[in-house]
């Protein structure tokens, strides 16, 4: 049980650093999260300081999902009776709620899909990249960067369900609740969705 409360802090703390507040502030001299959507994400970032910085934030998010589910694999193999699977996957959950609600940045941070891809390849690296060739398909048709992210989160735990060999109820149930936590962080997207309002991506102005 210790191994396990250990991973969940060590994850959530990789994901609480928030590459793109750090690199707004330093690059920009502004808090994202106080320009364009407000959300301290990857698109934001794109929308509001440019391209490079967009560039470096996504590849940092998707490290830390990557960093965080090696880690857990490292710790499981210390004592045989850990299920590194379900330890992999616990320590997916909580690098998503670190950059959801990161401890170092006021519990304010973003919506958690650059991070939730690496720890999609990590995990099952098939199941990562037919969600990333999905969302990257919904993207490109709607220009909508929400509709791409909540489609490929809820096509995860079926692809898992399916492909998963073991079959194992906890790997299942953790990737719902992925998938659910994606889908709760997107709820002012969705309402903007259906209002009809919702941001569309353009490289447009962009550095």
């Amino acid at each position: 049980m210790v191994i396990y409360i250990i991973v969940v802090i060590l994850a959530y703390c990789i994901g609480s650093i928030n590459f793109s507040v750090i690199l707004s502030r330093k690059m920009a001299g502004f808090d994202v999260r106080e320009k364009g959507s407000k959300n301290a994400g990857t698109t934001n970032m794109l929308r509001t300081v440019g391209k490079k910085a967009a560039l470096i934030t996504l590849i940092c998010d998707i490290l830390k999902g990557i960093v965080a589910v090696l880690l857990a694999l490292v710790i499981g193999k210390i004592g045989k009776s850990f299920n590194i699977e379900i330890l992999k996957y616990i320590a997916g959950f909580a690098v998503i709620l670190g950059h959801t609600f990161p401890i170092f940045f006021e519990f304010r941070g973003g919506k958690g899909i650059a991070t939730a891809l690496g720890v999609l390849l990590i995990l099952q690296w098939q199941v990562g990249l037919i969600c990333l060739v999905f969302a990257l398909i919904l993207m490109a048709l709607t220009k909508m960067v929400s509709v791409g992210s909540i489609s490929a989160a809820i096509l995860f735990p079926i692809l898992v369900l399916f492909m998963e060999p073991d079959k194992n109820i906890w790997i299942i149930i953790i990737s719902i609740l992925i998938t659910a936590f994606v889908i709760f962080n997107h709820r002012t997207n969705l309402k903007r969705i259906k209002d009809g309002n919702e941001n569309k991506l353009s490289f447009k102005n962009t550095k």
